[in-house]
């Protein structure tokens, strides 16, 4: 008997792990046709044995264990940069995962109690309880969205369209479901099940043409070519400028022969997370003979670095975007509002910071969280932009990243040295293209030791300085694109599509009785 339920629980850590094969870099979706399926057939099948609940929620725990432990391994290279933290690799990579796997626990607990014997309607609900415990993942404490199943599909350019009208999360919805329609056809009692097999086929056929409807759309729009420039700079410089003493002057003197300013055009220049980590945005000045004889009149410049503040006669630190002029003026200023827990401040501070915890990316106390996001205002004589400011991890957020939509173009600043060369840097990267579609927005994406790229607003990457690779991407022209229905209504939908869900629940159950 334990040996049956120890097998049983094995298999199912071996779908969830196999299921993250379907995720960026690897993108084999058709995985998941056979994971989910036989996910759902097992927990079917045993609640039709079985009136016991505690037991589903191992299930759905094994399953989640399983999906992330082979997903998210990455993030403890992070901890690899600092002696006093190697201690914690084993704790990251087992516990994050552990805890992660909770909420798909609460997932399979939950549909052992809704469960019901018709097959059409549990396969409801399993889709309901899967996408909602998702969306709640994404959205309590700082909220944790990386890796929902709907990245599976982020090579499908076509296929994902769909996300400029219904957002990742419904999209999200309707992948589980359709990853799980073969368990439907497999479990079928009557017509009904292959009714709503088909309905499904359907509905990916309609997402497909729809995608091909809008990327030819796009292409007919007319390229409108700008009075300015935006570069992005991907300079690949090494983390070691964290914990030894680095020679500042050399970085930026790197920075500024990479982004090769020709005093002739506008440009603004972006660049990446953090690239200056000894200077505080108020020290800035020093520099100032540097930018104004290496950069023009009209040009801009945005780079990522920590700033401080005084209130109450404590400091406070910031991981900032700040916009400056080539005489080093400010011209605008942002505070990263999502911070990386563990990476940017430390949860639970006053109990932790007891034994001795501190955040990864810098060495003194956690960084504070800026009160809010709204486009800032790039301007000077020759350009005017709004820019929506996102640094980092803040991309992977979908619906809640704006709340005013008039701006111009999202730009992101991002370091992702901190995960090696592993596949950390192409999931965060796959989140880049799922927010342009969403926004219907370019994205300009300035990362160190990452993937930087000019990103359209139908997610093709027009521009890209591969990983682990130094250069820029520059968007000269774009295509004016009307705000997307998704953009306009958020996460709405979402509830929207859970109220059509259950109305299906209940249409069918009448259609039964009847």
């Amino acid at each position: 008997m334990f040996n049956k339920k120890f097998l049983n629980l094995f298999y199912i850590i071996f779908l969830g792990a196999i299921s993250s094969y379907s995720l960026p870099p690897y993108n084999h979706f058709i995985i998941n046709f056979i994971t989910f399926s036989l996910f759902f057939i097992f927990i079917f099948k045993k609640k039709k044995k079985t009136t016991h609940n505690k037991s589903f929620f191992q299930y759905g725990w094994c399953f989640g264990f399983g999906y992330f432990l082979f997903s998210l391994y990455w993030i403890s290279i992070s901890l690899t940069f600092d002696q006093s933290f190697k201690f914690l690799i084993p704790i990251a990579i087992i516990l994050l995962p552990a805890f992660l796997a909770i909420f798909y626990g609460l997932i399979t607990y939950l549909f052992s109690i809704f469960y019901s014997k018709n097959v059409i309607t549990s396969f409801f609900i399993f889709s309901i309880l899967f996408g909602t415990i998702e969306f709640v993942r994404g959205s309590i404490f700082t909220g944790f969205p990386w890796n929902l199943i709907a990245f599976s599909f982020s090579n499908s350019i076509y296929f994902i369209q769909i996300l400029s009208n219904i957002g990742t999360y419904s999209f999200n919805l309707i992948c589980i479901s359709l990853f799980t329609v073969p368990a439907l056809f497999i479990l079928r009692d009557s017509r009904k099940e292959i009714i709503v097999c088909f309905f499904f086929i359907l509905m990916s056929s309609g997402f497909l043409i729809f995608g091909h409807i809008k990327n030819n759309n796009f292409n007919s729009l007319e390229v409108i070519k700008n009075s300015y420039r935006i570069k992005a700079i991907s300079p690949n410089i090494n983390l070691d400028r964290f914990y030894s003493k680095q020679d500042e002057l050399k970085i930026i003197n790197e920075l500024i022969e990479l982004s090769a300013p020709t005093k002739i055009e506008p440009t603004v220049f972006l660049w990446p997370e953090g690239i200056i980590p000894d200077s505080y945005l108020r020290d800035m000045n020093v520099y100032k003979n540097l930018f104004l004889s290496s950069f023009g009149d009209d040009d801009l410049i945005i780079m990522g670095l920590s700033s401080i503040e005084t209130k109450n006669d404590k400091n406070l630190f910031f991981n900032s975007m700040a916009v400056f002029n080539n005489k080093l003026d400010l011209i605008a200023n942002y505070n990263k509002v999502n911070l990386v827990p563990f990476g940017e401040f430390i949860p639970f501070n006053s109990i932790l910071g007891l034994i001795g915890l501190k955040t990864v990316t810098n060495n003194y106390q956690s960084f504070s969280s800026g009160v809010t996001r709204v486009p800032v205002n790039v301007k000077n004589s020759e350009i005017d932009l709004n820019l929506l400011p996102l640094i980092c991890y803040e991309i992977i957020y979908s619906g809640k990243l704006y709340r005013d939509n008039n701006f111009d173009y999202i730009i992101n600043i991002s370091e992702d040295g901190w995960f090696g060369n592993s596949i950390g840097p192409k999931q965060h990267f796959s989140h880049s293209i799922f927010r342009s579609i969403e926004s219907g927005k370019y994205i300009i994406r300035s990362a160190n030791n990452g993937i930087s790229a000019i990103i359209n607003p139908i997610g093709v990457v027009e521009q890209q300085v591969e990983f682990g690779s130094t250069g820029y991407v520059e968007l000269s022209e774009s295509k004016p694109v009307k705000p997307t229905t998704f953009m306009l209504y958020g996460n709405k939908i979402f509830l929207m599509l859970i109220l059509v869900y259950i109305f299906l629940i209940f249409s069918f159950n009448r259609l039964k009785h009847e």
